[in-house]
């Protein structure tokens, strides 16, 4: 990220040089970058594992009520909070609260860029969001270790492996 700002004060012509790679209101360049940034984590979705997730209306309805009613902004620890009383594992606590926190800027950068094009104001607004949600997230890290050692201490076999439960 500091690259690419740098990168950008030091040359300003290089919105020009990358609006070169524009198809109407897409910008190649971008695509491509959002791709190779949200394939990782789509390519060790385990699929086999989709009927669990269904299965489970309690994690399930969780998930829904975490990401479309509370909101992002205190959403980790809501989380961590609902799925406790719950009795979700330690596992499902912490992607659930992952997910709700990050709250998928990409593809708000996505929306910005492809609606106002890359020179806009909006598209610049839109990239802020990720530089200040990688590091809080990368501190939640320790968020969650901290409350697996502290609350998640027993661990169970599951069809899914070995979870942690409090």
């Amino acid at each position: 990220m500091a690259v690419g700002v740098f990168g950008g004060y030091l040359y300003p012509s290089v919105p020009d040089f990358i609006n070169i790679f524009q198809v109407g209101t897409t910008n190649i360049p971008i695509a491509v970058g959002l791709i190779l940034m949200m394939d990782p984590p789509l390519a060790k979705v385990r699929y086999e594992k989709l009927g669990f997730v269904f299965r489970d209306f309690k994690i399930l309805g969780l998930s829904l009520v975490q990401n479309w009613v509370i909101g992002p902004i205190l959403m980790f620890l809501v989380s961590f909070f609902m799925s406790s009383k719950l009795k979700a594992t330690y596992e499902q606590s912490t992607t659930l609260s992952f997910t709700a926190a990050s709250n998928n800027f990409e593809l708000a950068i996505a929306v910005a860029v492809a609606v106002f094009g890359i020179n806009s104001g909006e598209a610049f607004a839109a990239v802020i969001g990720p530089l200040v949600e990688v590091p809080v997230l990368i501190g939640l890290v320790n968020v969650a270790l901290y409350f697996k050692r502290k609350y998640f201490i027993h661990t169970v076999e599951t069809a899914a492996g070995v979870s942690h439960v409090m």
